[in-house]
């Protein structure tokens, strides 16, 4: 198995990073993205991975990736295939805990935390309940590969908020729809308040009026 990790030729580097480079060049989460089949995504926070990935143990390997000195980080090569194991909430809670009671990572200020013990620390976390699904080594490969190549598939980029509020309200106009009615707002009270702003025409009012109604 350690000769099928090396054969993956992916590095570890501290993250987050927008996409994978020639030789991998992602935090471990991001590793782990690829390795299960998911669309690639930058991972700023461990409460970005998908639901399926256990929330402390994936921070914890969070912290040890961006912790680790670029040769100590790949020792955490082999875990990328076991971070999809979450559990119940009360299983959670207990990973949770057990992290907690070696490192507390909500600390002011974490000590610094040699590799070795960090992944005793994820080694005794992961062995409290569910176990990752096995994978089929050729695809996990396949898939780093495809990822290195810039052939995987990339997550969609999500729509900006006037976009959303356009397509829900089935008006995709150039103008978006936050902008116009702040503009109107804005032109309102100079009609209600002429001491604000400019007294507008008869026509101009009337125009806005009928806008907002």
């Amino acid at each position: 198995m350690t000769n099928f990790y090396h054969l993956l030729n992916w590095t570890l580097k501290r993250g987050p990073h927008p996409c994978p480079g020639p030789d991998g060049g992602t935090c471990i989460n991001e590793a782990a993205i690829v390795a299960c089949g998911f669309p690639y995504q930058p991972v700023p926070a461990h409460t970005d991975m998908p639901s399926c990935f256990s929330r402390p143990i994936c921070r914890l390997a969070l912290f040890l990736n961006d912790e680790a000195s670029g040769i100590e980080r790949q020792r955490l090569i082999p875990f990328v295939t076991r971070l999809a194991c979450a559990d119940t909430p009360e299983i959670e809670e207990k990973r949770a805990a057990y992290i907690r009671a070696r490192l507390d990572l909500d600390a002011r200020h974490v000590p610094h935390v040699p590799m070795s013990v960090g992944i005793r620390i994820l080694e005794g976390a992961l062995a409290i309940g569910r176990q990752a699904d096995p994978l089929a080594a050729d695809d996990v490969a396949d898939r780093m590969r495809a990822a290195r190549a810039g052939t995987a598939p990339q997550a969609p980029k999500p729509r900006s908020l006037p976009t959303k509020l356009k397509v829900w309200l089935g008006a995709l106009k150039p103008e978006s729809v936050l902008l116009r009615a702040a503009r109107l707002s804005a032109r309102m009270t100079a009609v209600e308040h002429p001491r604000r702003g400019r007294l507008l025409p008869q026509r101009e009012r009337q125009t806005i009026e009928a806008n907002l109604h």
